[in-house]
C-alpha cells in the first residue's frame, strides 16, 4: 500500500494512454488530467495535445482548476491506491523520490540513453529526475521563481525610475506607488503565493548560502538566525503594500491587476509572463521583468516533470517511452515554453523566438548552474519532502495573515515545521 497520506504533491498531470491489444503499437486515447487552466497555461497544454494527436493518439482533456494542483494530487493518490495507476503523472522534486521508493515508478533509462538526457540536462536537474541513479521522470521546462514583474506606466506615473535592485529600493518605490493611488503589490490569497513571495525575500535578504541552509537543508540554526528575523520583517512589510481584496484571489487575477495598470509589482514565477504574452503584451514595453530584489545572481527553479508509472502491457510501456521522448524533444520544448513563459530545460537550444525575459532567464540558468546560485524552489515542491514543505508553508501563511503572530513566534514555528517528517 502506498504511503500516500504523507505525499502532498504541489502539482501533477495525469496522462492515461489506453493502447489497443496486439503486437503492434496502436493509437490510443490519451486522457490528461492537469491544473493548467489559465490563458498561457491552457495554450501550452494545447501544444502537447497537438503533438500527441499527430502521433495518432486521441486526446481527452480533463482540466482541474487551481494553480497548486491539490485537487489533482488527491485524484492521483486514489487512482494509484485503487490499483489503476496512470501512465504518467506530473510529480515534482523530492516527491518523485517518495513515489519511486514505493516501487511504483517505471525506469526510463532506455529512453534517456537513446535521447542523451544526461548531456542535455544540467546535473542539478537530472539528479531530481532520478532515483538510485535511474531516470524515473522527464522534465518539461524550467520556471524561474525569483522574478518581480511591473507595469512601466504605473512606475512612471508614481515617479519610480526603474526596477528595484534591493529591498530598500523596493520599499522606497512602493511608498511612491501607494502615495500615487495605485496598489504597490498585486498578490493573491493562496498559501503557495505567500510562500513564493517569502522564498524570494529570503533569497534577497540572506543570499544563496542562507537560502540553501534555511530553505533546502532546513537547518534550525539558520532558521533561528538574525537573517531569518530580517527576512520575516521584510516579508511582513510587503503585506502592507497589498490591497484588502487580495485574500482568495487567484495568481493570474493578481497578474491581471498589473496588466491593467491597477497595480505596480507582482512577485511571481515566470508563468506570469505567459499571462502577459497570452494577452498580447510586449515585454519591455507593456510590462517589465527583473530578478526579485537582491537575487540577480541566483535562480530558484521550478521544474515541471512527468513520472511514469509501472504498467504491464508492452505496448503501454512503448507509449510511455514515446511520450517521454516527445516531452524532451526540441519541438515541444520550444513551443510549450514560448506559451508557458518558462524556458527549455534542454541545454544549448536556440532561443531566437524567445523574448528578452526568457533569454535573461536562460543565461542566468546556465551561469548559476556553474556558480552554485541555482537553487530549488521550496515553494514549488523542488527543495524538501512534501510533509515538511506543507508544514512550513502553513506557518508562512499564518504569519502573513495574522499580524498578532510575532516574528520570534514565527521563527519558533518554522523550526518545528522544518522538523516534520
Amino acid at each position: 500500500m502506498l504511503k500516500v497520506s504523507r505525499m502532498r504533491l504541489t502539482g501533477l498531470t495525469l496522462a492515461v494512454l489506453a493502447m489497443a491489444a496486439g503486437t503492434a503499437v496502436q493509437a490510443g486515447e490519451v486522457e490528461v488530467l492537469h491544473y493548467w487552466t489559465s490563458g498561457g497555461e491552457a495554450k501550452s497544454v494545447a501544444e502537447l495535445k497537438k503533438i500527441m494527436q499527430a502521433k495518432g493518439h486521441v486526446w481527452k482533456d480533463f482540466a482541474v482548476a487551481g494553480g497548486g494542483g491539490d485537487n489533482a494530487a488527491t485524484l492521483l493518490k486514489s487512482r494509484v491506491v485503487s490499483g489503476n495507476p496512470p501512465s504518467a503523472g506530473q510529480i515534482k522534486g523530492p516527491a518523485i523520490q517518495e513515489w519511486a521508493s514505493e516501487g511504483v515508478l517505471a525506469n526510463l533509462d532506455s529512453v534517456a540513453k537513446a535521447e542523451k538526457w544526461d548531456s542535455l540536462l544540467p546535473k542539478v536537474v537530472a539528479d531530481v529526475m532520478k532515483y538510485k541513479g535511474n531516470f524515473v521522470a522527464v522534465p518539461v521546462n524550467v520556471h524561474r521563481v525569483n522574478w518581480i514583474w511591473a507595469n512601466p506606466e504605473v512606475l512612471k506615473k508614481a515617479g519610480v525610475a526603474g526596477m528595484p535592485k534591493t529591498y530598500d529600493e523596493f520599499f522606497a518605490a512602493a511608498d511612491k506607488i501607494k502615495k500615487a493611488g495605485f496598489i504597490a503589490v498585486a498578490h493573491g490569497g493562496q498559501n503557495w503565493q505567500d510562500f513564493t513571495t517569502f522564498e524570494s525575500v529570503a533569497l534577497g535578504v540572506g543570499g544563496v548560502k542562507f537560502y540553501h541552509d534555511a530553505m533546502v537543508s532546513l537547518d534550525a540554526k539558520a532558521i533561528s538566525s538574525d537573517t531569518m528575523t530580517k527576512t520575516l520583517e521584510a516579508f511582513r512589510k510587503i503585506k502592507g503594500y497589498t490591497d484588502p481584496a487580495s485574500p482568495g484571489r487567484d495568481w493570474n487575477l493578481a497578474t491581471s491587476l498589473v496588466m491593467k495598470g491597477e497595480a505596480a509589482f507582482q512577485f511571481m514565477g515566470d508563468w506570469a509572463k505567459g499571462e502577459f504574452m497570452a494577452a498580447g503584451k510586449v515585454p519591455g514595453k507593456d510590462f517589465l521583468c527583473a530578478a526579485a530584489p537582491g537575487t540577480a545572481n541566483a535562480f530558484t527553479f521550478n521544474v515541471d516533470s512527468f513520472a511514469m508509472f509501472k504498467l504491464k502491457a508492452a505496448d503501454a510501456q512503448k507509449a510511455q517511452g514515446d511520450l517521454a521522448a516527445a516531452i524532451m524533444g526540441p519541438e515541444f520544448q520550444e513551443v510549450f515554453n514560448l506559451n508557458k513563459g518558462s524556458i527549455p530545460v534542454r541545454l544549448s537550444m536556440k532561443l531566437d523566438k524567445f523574448d528578452d525575459c526568457a533569454k535573461l532567464s536562460s543565461k542566468d540558468f546556465v551561469d548559476t548552474a556553474k556558480s552554485g546560485g541555482l537553487q530549488p524552489s521550496i515553494a514549488h515542491g523542488m527543495a524538501v519532502k512534501p510533509a515538511a514543505e506543507g508544514a512550513i508553508k502553513d506557518v508562512v501563511s499564518q504569519f502573513w495573515n495574522d499580524d498578532k503572530i510575532s516574528v520570534a513566534e514565527a521563527q519558533k514555528r518554522l523550526v518545528a515545521a522544518a522538523a516534520t517528517k
